[in-house]
């Protein structure tokens, strides 16, 4: 079967249901993982997806902050949410997809942004930032498969990272080295947490490094697109067992000219499994 993946930090998910609605009506992924739904659970806009065939759902959130959830076409074998630093601030939830005799695992996070000032002595939605991503590094490396697991764990880890790990995430490299999600701490932590799982970068796979690739523009740009300061803030990543099942990889930059849209635009791919 061919699986296709959504992810995408919406930014209110009953403020913008409506582009919400009209994305999946045109890109139809099997699977949209929301980050800052910013909607307590209560009043989590179900009927909409109810009625767009997404009848399974995970959601985690809270008034007017975070929240993440996973609305699928593919049932559930399991879920799990998960309370990351000692907080309950909805930022990472984990569901098995049904695939057959080997489900799939999606993992999504939502990772601090960390605020404004690249230090942690001095501020604390930093020093969680670099927090939440050591226990994140920590805890994937604890679920690794053995060597002598010969399947391997197919697992998909996607989200709003807050990272922009590569020189070419971020429209000026220099001029970004010392502004939250392109520190060299941050970025170091963010290898960290890619090692821990031996993680693919999926667009990676198809947009070479050297090449700029962005998710993320700034509400400040009156005019983004030919400003272009663009960061590539989420991600979508595999494990090495669904390394010859992944597919194609697209960014829906378009979508920042929508009206009401978020400045993040969705990130998919698709993989054969």
């Amino acid at each position: 079967m061919s699986l296709t993946i959504a992810t995408w930090n919406i930014n209110s998910v009953r403020l913008r249901i409506g582009n919400v609605e009209r994305f999946l009506k045109l890109r139809k992924p099997d699977v949209l993982c929301l980050q800052e739904t910013k909607c307590p659970d209560e009043f989590f806009p179900h009927q909409a997806f109810e009625a767009l065939g997404y009848k399974h759902r995970l959601i985690q959130g809270m008034k007017s902050y975070n929240g993440v959830a996973i609305l699928s076409k593919v049932p559930f074998t399991a879920t799990k949410i998960h309370h990351r630093c000692g907080k309950e601030d909805c930022r990472h939830i984990e569901a098995a997809l049904d695939t057959g005799n080997d489900p799939i695992l999606i993992d999504n996070l939502y990772i601090p942004a960390g605020g404004d000032i690249p230090d942690p002595g001095v501020n604390d939605k930093f020093a969680h930032k670099l927090e939440f991503y050591r226990e994140m590094a920590e805890w994937f490396a604890e679920r690794r498969p053995k060597p002598r697991m010969r399947k391997g764990l197919r697992r998909i880890a996607v989200g709003d990272l807050n990272v922009a790990p590569l020189e070419h995430d971020v429209w000026s490299h220099k001029q970004l080295l010392k502004i939250v999600s392109h520190t060299p701490m941050e970025v170091e932590l963010f290898g960290n947490m890619m090692a821990a799982m031996d993680w693919i970068d999926v667009p990676r796979r198809f947009v070479p490094e050297n090449e700029k690739l962005y998710s993320w523009w700034s509400y400040r740009n009156t005019d983004w697109r030919k400003s272009n300061r663009g960061r590539r803030l989420d991600h979508i990543l595999a494990t090495p067992a669904l390394s010859s099942a992944i597919r194609s990889h697209h960014i829906d930059v378009d979508m920042r000219d929508w009206e009401q849209a978020s400045d993040h635009v969705p990130v998919l791919a698709t993989f054969d499994v």
